[in-house]
């Protein structure tokens, strides 16, 4: 979704990959992880077992707390130090991609929040079908995350992502042409 806004000329920072940048072999981030999930958290080829990962979160919540303190400040200091850099390029549209945008960071502190938003059972699905998730790690996946009522409260716009990819692109652009102006 992200990537639409930057086809039509926004810089792009994502969180995800702002993670899987930190967490690659060699890097502190990876080394904290492993500190503390042992290296039974790695692959054989020394990238961390993301699946492994998600499973142990999903089920003890202490464990999700350990792996927030150690990723979160990362990740931030990384996002700070891209947004920096393009507010010094003179970028004149930012989006910053955060998938638990409410979960970790006050969405007050941004100028402008888009949510987008697919009911449940669609998430659900997509979850099944894009990432492999049985059901159940689906649903928890889900009960994780704040209820898609309060995001779309604090946001500045919606984008319902209900439909076909055309569909999607249609209502993005809406919100493209509002905050390009």
């Amino acid at each position: 979704m992200a990537a639409l806004f930057q086809g039509w000329g926004a810089t792009l920072i994502d969180a995800d990959a702002i993670v899987r940048e930190l967490q690659r072999p060699g890097q502190p981030v990876l080394a904290a992880i492993v500190a503390r999930f042992g290296p039974g958290i790695l692959q054989a080829d020394g990238e961390l077992d993301r699946t492994r990962l998600r499973r142990l979160m999903l089920a003890d919540a202490g464990a999700r707390h350990d792996l927030e303190t150690i990723v979160h400040p990362a990740v931030e200091r990384r996002r700070r130090e891209l947004l920096a850099a393009a507010e010094a390029r003179g970028d004149r549209i930012v989006i910053v991609e955060i998938p638990l945008l409410f979960e970790v960071v006050d969405p007050g502190t941004w100028p402008d929040v888009i949510v987008v938003d697919a009911p449940r059972a669609e998430r659900r699905r997509r979850l099944m079908t894009d990432r492999h998730l049985a059901p159940d790690e689906a649903d928890r996946l889900l009960d994780a995350q704040l209820p898609a009522e309060v995001k779309r409260a604090g946001a500045t716009w919606v984008i319902d992502n209900d439909g076909d990819r055309d569909t999607l692109e249609q209502r993005a652009h809406v919100v493209w042409q509002a905050i390009s102006r």
